[in-house]
């Protein structure tokens, strides 16, 4: 059974999360020089294939006892939130245009540079922390996914225009802040537990 709770938590949190990520723009590199569906395709195969890594690792976590979950998944969160607020703007990455337009070309072009870039990302971690926290795969795959795809076709589509109404930063500072919530909860629960 789903929970609509669990993934709209973890659908917020990733997303926001993965907004201001270096992938976002290269996505929105791709999208300008390709077909947009092409690039959807292998980017959005790529973001599930490490969604399932990541709530696989998470409900491994589940194993432990609550109060050291608790504990390691708020001192991550405390360090994701860290991370965000102190890193150094990102500058985009050169992306390799393949030799023709093919889906076939063009959507192994975005999985191979997803798939390459986010192993052992923020959001990636992330997703293994709210595994664990919540103790559901399902609900939390589906927020997590559902997520970065939804982030993946606003770089490809929309990225530019987004970009212009919302700053990079501002966008940055709300995942922080709700990077540095999560964590300081689930510390007060192993504390209080």
């Amino acid at each position: 059974m789903i929970s609509l709770t669990v993934t709209a938590v973890v659908f917020g949190v990733v997303f926001l999360a993965e907004l201001p990520d270096k992938t976002a723009l290269a996505g929105l590199v791709l999208g300008t020089r390709y077909r947009a569906s092409y690039v959807f395709a292998g980017v959005g195969a790529a973001f599930a294939l490490h969604v399932v890594l990541a709530v696989a690792a998470g409900s491994v976590l589940t194993l432990l006892p609550q109060q050291i979950v608790q504990a390691l998944t708020g001192v991550l969160f405390l360090g994701g939130a860290a991370v965000l607020l102190l890193r150094k703007g990102e500058d985009e990455e050169e992306v390799r245009k393949p030799e023709n337009q093919s889906f076939w070309k063009v959507s192994g072009a975005g999985f191979m540079l997803i798939l390459v870039a986010e192993f052992g990302d923020l959001t990636q971690i992330m997703t293994a922390n709210l595994a664990a926290r919540y103790d559901d795969p399902l609900s939390v795959g589906l927020g997590a996914v559902l997520a970065l795809w939804a982030v993946a076709g606003l770089g490809i589509v929309g990225g530019k225009a987004l970009m212009k109404k919302v700053p990079l930063r501002l966008i940055t500072q709300i995942a922080a802040l709700v990077m540095l919530a999560l964590g300081v909860w689930s510390l007060w629960e192993a504390v209080t537990g």
